[in-house]
């Protein structure tokens, strides 16, 4: 069986490292900051080696990509419910609940961080926004699929997602649930 293939299994000690790294590189992020931190910190924080992590994950701007998609898809994933409103506000509410939650704008942090972060930051914020822009086109094809007018991917950051994040970015008013059915409405 290959390093790989192994990674993949599900349970196991692969497993359990990848949490007890990802659980390492939440809380660092919490507590210090982006870039306020090395592998050798996460490393001694989830109780691995540090050549663990190189050997997996390659750098830590990859890391911190692979703690991002890992948190978008296990928090928010997309959504079939048998309709585009009902994928839309689905989708939008899971969101709300992410940003709003314990960890908050963890997952804003990382993607603006990672920007700023030099060519391999630049390259790990591109796989980050391009696997959640796929990840939405598939919800939108699937619309379209079934008959329904479906709008541009952009249109559903610039509609939908862009004011949540900016409500919670400047603490104005909660995303309540008649909050996000209004911007699924304005949107359709």
């Amino acid at each position: 069986m290959s390093e790989q293939q192994r990674a993949r299994r599900p349970g196991g000690r692969s497993a359990r490292v990848g949490a007890q790294v990802h659980q390492a590189v939440t809380d660092l992020i919490n507590e210090c900051g982006y870039g306020n931190f090395s592998i050798g910190e996460v490393a001694v924080r989830a109780g691995v080696a540090d050549s663990s992590i190189y050997r997996r994950w390659g750098d830590l701007e990859t890391l911190l990509s692979d703690v991002a998609l890992t948190r978008l898809n296990a928090q928010s994933p997309m959504p079939d419910t048998g309709s585009l409103s009902g994928d839309l506000r689905t989708y939008a509410a899971q969101v709300a609940r992410e940003i709003t939650g314990p960890d908050g704008l963890l997952l804003v942090r990382l993607a603006v961080a990672l920007s700023h972060g030099g060519r391999p930051g630049l390259r790990a914020a591109d796989a980050l926004r391009a696997e959640r822009t796929q990840q939405l086109q598939a919800m939108l094809d699937r619309a379209g699929e079934r008959g329904e007018q479906a709008p541009d991917v952009l249109d559903v950051l610039d509609h939908i997602l862009a004011p949540m994040y900016i409500r919670v970015l400047f603490d104005v008013s909660p995303l309540s649930p008649d909050y996000i059915d209004r911007l699924v409405n304005r949107l359709l």
